[in-house]
């Protein structure tokens, strides 16, 4: 019997202020069932990370693509999360027949049919390994920036806009890895930049 393999995509950290977008895509082998896959968002950190390791171990291919501040900047989130999610395709090494994503969006260029499900991190194992494949690898790039910029607590809240980040974003001004085409980094630069103009 033929096996359709279906390779399911999904990203992280489109909202938050600093650090790359990533994306997975995830072809799930049915030999190797993984148990408890679920939307990344629902899950522990502790889970997240024992599931990430089952996936590498168990998928029959899988891609983490990371987009970088710079491009961000260029072209805007929404096309560098299309980008990522392309990329993270065109990475994997067997060709899936089919690949669904997750939300209300199918990246252009794609090889392959494609169709975008909402809520699919949550109904569609393969989806649910692309988001677990995605955060954990964008929080643990999101870590390691915390030991390069220890001042504005990116281990913590991983570049989101939390109350913390803001005022440390309010006191330091922006580092290179935070995105200056959105509005709350912009007006941080703006204000040290008046600060030392006076």
């Amino acid at each position: 019997m033929t096996v359709a393999w279906v390779a399911g995509v999904d990203e992280a950290g489109r909202g938050p202020l600093a650090g790359p977008v990533t994306a997975a895509a995830v072809i799930l082998d049915p030999a190797q069932p993984i148990a408890g896959l679920n939307d990344s968002k629902r899950l522990s950190e502790k889970r997240r990370d024992a599931l990430a390791a089952s996936i590498r171990a168990h998928a029959r291919a899988w891609a983490v693509v990371h987009v970088e501040v710079a491009e961000i900047d260029a072209v805007n989130i929404l096309q560098a999360t299309m980008a990522a999610m392309q990329r993270a395709v065109a990475g994997l090494c067997q060709r899936p027949d089919t690949i669904l994503i997750d939300g209300n969006r199918v990246p252009p260029e794609l090889s392959v049919a494609a169709r975008a499900i909402v809520g699919g991190d949550a109904s569609e194992p393969c989806i649910s390994a692309a988001s677990i494949l995605a955060k954990t690898s964008r929080d643990a790039r999101m870590v390691a920036l915390d030991d390069e910029y220890p001042d504005y607590g990116f281990a913590q809240h991983k570049g989101y806009g939390t109350a913390a980040h803001l005022r440390a974003l309010a006191a330091l001004g922006p580092t290179p890895m935070h995105r200056q085409s959105f509005a709350p980094v912009r007006a941080s630069a703006a204000a040290q930049q008046r600060a030392f103009t006076f």
